[in-house]
């Protein structure tokens, strides 16, 4: 873990990322903010909470995760060498669980004796209610009505954890809603902790999930020099909030000659309601406390966005991506929900690798651009999560029938 402040596009000063990032919120939810940005500050310097966060990461999330080269799959796209930064293989089956885990010591460290947190897909959720269950903490998972149907084996996962899955039947019953409820709790209920998922919402969290996930990005760069002798050409994932993204990227910021690439789903089409395509369709706005690239309606409120991935199907993204895209660092392009299922049945079938959907728009993208490049170019997609969690929506589909 490691606290960042530079004036480099992606990397936070002071909460902000150039323009983007912030804290708007209430004052009574700003104090504690603040309480939570000073004691995380003081984390990051006391090697003792560094050591016990790493110790974790590797005796029971089970890191360094591996990076498999993806041979059948090269062999059949052609152009560029693929491999995958296995974060399905950790504890949970999903990325998730690095901020988890730094943010229930960071929790504890404050005293607090119940977390709360919103999940989408479900991967946060059952990763939250697993250091609930390792820290005896109390744990309440706010998630969509929508998203409880269709990710019911990670709702069974959080239950049998021990966490209370909160229902919210809000508006489209999805990811945005399940973090409105959970803020509104937050900003009622101020001795509770709210473990916050993804790259977003107000200062501190978007720096504090950053730097918790950078070990993804870390990981990956020493690996790929240690295999191939050089840095990758490119580095691919999926963005939705953007910490698995966000994650990977950092550690590439600062190397000109890595390209960055983020896939954001086109789900049925790039028009109102079909998407959740943050940053191709979007524009600076403010959600949830923080400035972003934000999907809008008519009325300039929240729109409604859709994804087949339920973890990526959020009206806006994380401040970091804001500014990767302003500076030009970093590329967004997108993939549609059925680029998305090509990807993950060309995965399953040729490498034998289950992916997580919101994984597979990662592959979708990373097929698309190692197509354009040289057999000696080198591409990592990071492969956020496994897709157990899928199945039911998978066999709907009849993919494999």
């Amino acid at each position: 873990m490691k606290e960042s402040a530079k004036n480099t596009a992606g990397f936070p000063v002071n909460g902000m990322f150039g323009d983007f990032g912030g804290r708007y919120v209430p004052d009574t939810l700003a104090s504690v903010l603040e309480e939570i940005a000073v004691e995380y500050d003081k984390c990051c310097r006391d090697s003792t909470f560094q050591e016990e966060y790493i110790s974790l990461l590797k005796d029971y999330v089970g890191r360094p995760s591996a990076l498999t080269e993806c041979r059948n799959i090269t062999a059949a796209a052609g152009g560029a060498r693929i491999f995958l930064k296995r974060e399905d293989l950790n504890h949970t089956g999903a990325h998730k669980i690095n901020n988890c885990i730094g943010q229930a010591l960071l929790a504890k460290r404050m005293g607090k004796k119940k977390i709360i947190a919103e999940t989408g897909a479900g991967m946060h959720g059952v990763a939250s209610a697993t250091v609930a269950a390792l820290m005896g903490m109390d744990c309440d998972v706010y998630m969509g009505v929508v998203d409880i149907e269709r990710q019911a084996p990670n709702v069974l996962r959080m239950k049998a954890l021990g966490a209370k899955v909160v229902p919210v039947s809000d508006g489209q019953g999805t990811l945005k809603e399940a973090v409105d409820a959970a803020l509104d709790i937050f900003c009622r209920d101020t001795s509770v902790f709210y473990l916050l998922g993804s790259a977003v919402g107000p200062h501190p969290y978007p720096t504090i999930v950053q730097n918790f996930q950078r070990i993804i990005g870390d990981e990956a760069r020493a690996q790929m020099i240690e295999r191939t002798g050089s840095l990758p050409d490119a580095v691919v994932a999926c963005v939705g909030g953007g910490s698995n993204s966000i994650g990977i990227f950092t550690a590439f910021i600062e190397d000109p000659d890595v390209r960055l690439i983020g896939v954001e789903p086109s789900g049925r089409g790039l028009s109102y309601g079909n998407h959740a395509a943050s940053l191709t369709k979007g524009a600076p706005g403010i959600l949830h406390g923080f400035k972003s690239y934000v999907l809008t309606d008519e009325k300039g409120e929240a729109a409604e966005v859709y994804s087949i991935a339920a973890g990526l199907d959020y009206p806006s993204v994380g401040p970091a991506h804001a500014a990767l895209k302003e500076s030009g660092r970093a590329e967004y392009i997108c993939a549609s929900d059925s680029e998305a299922l090509d990807a993950f049945k060309l995965l399953c079938r040729t490498e034998g690798i289950i992916p997580a959907l919101e994984s597979a728009h990662a592959l979708a993208g990373a097929l698309r651009v190692a197509a354009e490049m040289g057999q000696d170019k080198k591409i990592i997609v990071n492969l956020s999560g496994r897709g157990d969690k899928d199945m039911e929506t998978i066999a709907k589909l009849g993919l494999f029938d």
